[in-house]
């Protein structure tokens, strides 16, 4: 499909290579509609299809989606029951279309605590895309900053009590390999949707510079343009990592 923002994207050429999502206002877009939470969310499923194409069409590496947080366990159960039913009907009807795109998806977080049938489902879609080269999907669910960087700091006190690693040696490479994301570049975009200025608990360590892009659109209505925009938004930065600009 013929975009104009596609094309300046192309020529523009600096493409972020991951880019993450908050996808947010699932719950406000029913509410406007007089429409109950779950249909939100079931209705956010189209904008995580275009999410994807739109990455995949203008070339990055990497798009992560925060699925479910750890906080979202909080929820009515009614509603943490339809989250699970949305994910295993996601991971049923969307694993061969991503295996036939190329779209290689990774499941991140604390999977202990879903269902057994969502943990099949999913772990189901990681097996059948396994392998694919156009994207790498990672689709955080039961995922929360606080707590992957708690869970790291257990996993490298175990390896020195256990003589595998020293204190000395622990820098900041051996906690981000302790991360879930351990091997992936930290994001260079974060894309918040919903208009909301936080992030959320998400991705904490791996954010530290990563650039912001906030925008307006409920989750539900957002598409491969408004993704476009973004990553726009994102050509027109100059990433300085705490540097001071260039002449």
């Amino acid at each position: 499909m013929s975009s104009d923002r596609l094309d300046r994207i192309r020529l523009a050429g600096d493409v972020p290579s991951h880019i993450a999502v908050i996808m947010d206002g699932n719950g406000r877009w029913a509410r406007d509609r007089g429409l109950p939470r779950h249909v939100g969310h079931r209705e956010g499923m189209k904008s995580v299809r275009e999410a994807i194409e739109g990455a995949v069409d203008s070339g990055v590496d990497i798009l992560t989606l925060f699925a479910f947080s750890t906080e979202n366990w909080s929820r009515p159960a009614q509603e943490v029951s339809a989250l699970m039913g949305l994910l295993q009907l996601f991971a049923k009807k969307e694993g061969a279309e991503l295996r036939r795109q190329g779209v290689e998806v990774h499941v991140l977080g604390d999977l202990a605590r879903i269902d057994d049938p969502t943990r099949s489902a999913v772990d189901e879609i990681v097996s059948t895309t396994r392998g694919g080269t156009a994207l790498r999907l990672n689709l955080m669910i039961s995922y929360g900053g606080r707590e992957e960087i708690l869970r790291a700091a257990r996993i490298l006190a175990e390896r020195v009590a256990q003589g595998s690693l020293s204190v000395e040696d622990i820098d900041e490479d051996e906690l981000a390999g302790a991360l879930f994301t351990q091997g992936a570049p930290n994001p260079d975009l974060l894309v918040r949707t919903s208009g909301e200025y936080r992030i959320s608990n998400f991705m904490l360590w791996q954010l530290a510079y990563t650039e912001l892009h906030i925008t307006d659109v409920l989750w539900p209505d957002f598409d491969r343009e408004h993704l476009f925009d973004a990553i726009l938004d994102f050509q027109r930065r100059e990433r300085r990592f705490g540097r001071v600009a260039s002449e």
